[in-house]
This record gives C-alpha cells, structure tokens and sequence, in this order.
C-alpha cells in the first residue's frame, strides 16, 4: 500500500473523539515524514502543529481543505 498524503500537506485528525486532535488548533497537522507501513500493511506519517510531533495511522487523517 502506498501513502496516500505528502510531506508538506496539511491533514486533520478525522478519528471522533480523540481528544487531543480537538485541542489543537481544530486538529490541523502538517505531515512532516512518511514513515513505514505497520504490520496490518497501513502507512503510517509524523505530523506536527503548534503543540508537539507525533505519530498516527493514515486511517486517522484526511486531507485538510
């Protein structure tokens, strides 16, 4: 499987709920590095905002408009 969004691209976190996407800044993250596909095969990417970097699944993120 293939990443699906760029380093350089804006993204939400789109997982309801999740409490700290909410506290920041509307959950708008910068993908920062494409990182590898975990063991189900699902690419996962470094992103950052305002308050820190962090790691998510590329199921947990759509493309900020």
């Amino acid at each position: 499987m293939s990443h699906k969004f760029k380093v350089g691209q804006h993204v939400r976190q789109s997982t309801s709920g999740y409490v700290y996407a909410k506290s920041v800044a509307g959950g708008l993250f910068e993908v920062v590095r494409l990182m590898p596909e975990d063991r189900s095969g699902e690419p996962s990417y470094r992103v950052k905002s305002a308050a820190g970097e962090r790691a998510v699944q590329e199921s947990e993120l759509t493309l900020a408009s």
